[in-house]
């Protein structure tokens, strides 16, 4: 589950609230051990995906860096190929 949450950090343009949101959701998936909840643990889960997308918003202002920002297309293009290599079949 969790390898679906990317960096965020030092992209142009910046991650959008939804990029966030969807990390924050990965995470707590991974450490509640569930894609979706029970009824009786909904209100739980969604709080606690609100409030990691909320202070990793924060981080993310918060994080200072002298490196160039990175390319997202260029940045996907060596996902993709990584992917190809490691599931390629022989």
């Amino acid at each position: 589950m969790c390898r679906n949450i990317r960096q965020l950090h030092n992209f142009d343009p910046p991650a959008t609230s939804q990029e966030v949101h969807d990390a924050a959701l990965q995470y707590v998936r991974k450490i509640a051990g569930t894609t979706k909840p029970s009824k009786a643990n909904e209100e739980a889960f969604d709080r606690a995906v609100a409030e990691i997308a909320h202070l990793t918003q924060h981080l993310l202002d918060d994080l200072v860096t002298a490196a160039p920002p990175k390319n997202r297309e260029e940045e996907a293009a060596k996902r993709r190929a990584r992917s190809a290599q490691r599931y390629a079949t022989a």
